[in-house]
C-alpha cells in the first residue's frame, strides 16, 4: 500500500495501542469504585509511565489542564525519551471518568499524535461540533447549517429516509433545541451521559453502533481528539470555540486563538499524519472493556493511522503476572 511520507512509522501506531492498553487496564481495576479522581489518577500515571519510554521528543498540546492545575500529563509538558520525531500529542487517559466510576459503558483511554506544530491547542472551554463518518462528498454538512438541513442532506447522501438516521447528542440542557429540531425531521436521537469523543468515533461505524451524525456542543480538547480519529477514517468534522467568559476567552488568547467565531475544518485542528488509539475500559458500540479472568487480562483497543487510512482493532490477552 502506497503511504504519504510521514515521520510516523506504523511501528509507533502499534507502541501507542500499548499506551492505551496500560493506562485502561489501570482505571478498569476501578470500575464501579465510585471514585472518578482515583480512576482518572491512575490512567494518567500508566499513560505517562508508557510515553516516557517512547523514542519520542513530544509535547503535549491536549492533557489534563494546565501546569498549575495538572501535576502529570499536562499542555505543554514533555514527554518521551527525546530521541525520536517531534510530535504532538492530544491525550484523554480515562474519557468517561464518570461511567468508569459507575461501570457504565463506552468508557475509554485515548491518545493521539500528530507531527510537531500541526494541532491545534484547543482551550479548556467548550466546542461546538458537527461529524459524520467517510464517504460523504466535502463539507456535507455544516455547523452553519440548521440540525434538521444537516439531517436531510445525510439521509439524501445515503439514500435514506430521515427516519433511518440517528445523531448522537450529549443529554444537556443545552441541547433541548437541537434535539427538538433533529426530532422535528422523524430523525432518532441517541442520548449519551459522558463520552462525546466516543459519540463522534462511533460515526466512523455506523453499521455497528447506529450512530449516523453527532451534534452539540463538548469539551474543546476533546474535539480535538475526535478529529484526529476522523482525520484517520476519512470522515467530516467542524468545530467552533464557545466561551462564556472572559477568563475563557483570555485562556483561549494564550494559546494562540484570535477568532472566537471561527469555524475550524477537521483539517485545521489537526494537520498532516495521525496516529490514534483508543481503549476500552468499559464495554461499549465500538470497544469491549477490560476483562480480568484467571491469571489473564484481556483488552480491546482501536488503532489507527491517517497516511495509510488504516484502522486496526487488536484484541490482546496479556498474563497478568507480566502486565506492567
Amino acid at each position: 500500500m502506497a503511504e504519504t511520507k510521514s515521520k510516523l512509522g506504523r511501528e509507533l501506531a502499534i507502541e501507542l495501542a500499548r499506551v492505551t492498553e496500560v493506562a485502561a487496564v489501570a482505571s478498569a481495576r476501578l470500575r464501579g469504585r465510585g471514585d472518578e479522581k482515583a480512576a482518572d489518577q491512575v490512567a494518567v500515571d500508566a499513560m505517562r509511565n508508557e510515553l516516557n519510554a517512547l523514542d519520542i521528543d513530544g509535547t503535549v498540546v491536549i492533557g489534563e489542564g494546565e501546569r498549575d492545575e495538572a501535576p502529570m500529563l499536562y499542555i505543554g509538558e514533555k514527554v518521551g525519551t527525546g530521541k525520536g520525531p517531534k510530535v504532538d500529542i492530544a491525550l484523554d487517559p480515562l474519557e468517561g471518568t464518570t461511567l468508569t466510576a459507575k461501570a457504565m459503558a463506552n468508557a475509554l483511554t485515548v491518545i493521539a499524535m500528530a507531527e510537531g506544530g500541526t494541532m491545534l491547542h484547543a482551550p479548556d472551554t467548550y466546542m461546538e461540533k458537527i461529524a459524520i463518518g467517510g464517504g460523504y462528498e466535502p463539507d456535507l454538512v455544516d455547523l452553519d447549517v440548521a440540525p434538521e438541513e444537516n439531517i436531510r442532506r445525510l439521509a439524501d447522501a445515503k439514500g435514506v429516509g430521515t427516519n433511518e438516521i440517528t445523531a448522537c447528542i450529549l443529554d444537556r440542557p443545552r441541547h433541548a433545541k437541537i434535539i427538538d429540531a433533529v426530532r422535528s425531521v422523524d430523525a432518532s436521537v441517541l442520548l449519551i451521559t459522558d463520552g462525546d469523543v466516543a459519540g463522534v468515533i462511533a460515526t466512523t461505524k455506523p453499521e455497528d453502533t447506529g450512530v449516523d451524525i453527532y451534534m452539540g456542543i463538548g469539551g474543546a480538547p476533546e474535539g480535538v481528539l475526535a478529529a484526529a480519529a476522523l482525520r484517520c477514517t476519512g470522515g467530516q468534522m467542524q468545530g467552533r470555540l464557545v466561551t462564556s467568559s472572559a477568563e475563557q476567552k483570555a485562556r483561549a488568547a494564550k494559546m494562540g486563538v484570535e477568532d472566537f467565531e471561527r469555524k475550524f475544518t477537521m483539517n485545521e485542528m489537526v494537520a498532516g499524519d495521525v496516529l490514534f488509539s483508543a481503549s476500552g475500559v468499559t464495554s461499549g458500540s465500538m470497544l469491549q472493556g477490560v476483562k480480568f479472568n484467571n491469571g489473564t487480562i484481556t483488552t480491546e483497543t482501536l488503532v489507527m493511522r491517517a497516511a495509510s487510512g488504516t484502522q486496526r482493532w487488536i484484541k490482546a490477552q496479556h498474563r497478568a503476572d507480566k502486565f506492567a
